[in-house]
């Protein structure tokens, strides 16, 4: 479950200010646009790590004989 919150709060934090920075510069919205989904693919692949290695110990579990 904290492997899902963390990577949620980065993300909605980095869309909330890259909305705050287009509304100042809408000129440059479109590197703005691309530096935040970088961010936010970055931010993703922690919680994606999280839910791998639940599923590895939910189902092949190497602690259990």
């Amino acid at each position: 479950m904290i492997a899902g919150v963390g990577p949620g709060i980065g993300q909605g934090f980095a869309a909330g200010k890259g909305a705050e920075a287009v509304g100042i510069r809408p000129d440059s919205q479109s590197d703005i646009i691309r530096t935040m989904l970088l961010g936010a693919a970055v931010a993703e692949t922690t919680g994606i790590y999280g839910l791998i290695v639940a599923l590895i110990l939910l189902f092949a579990n190497p602690f259990m004989g």
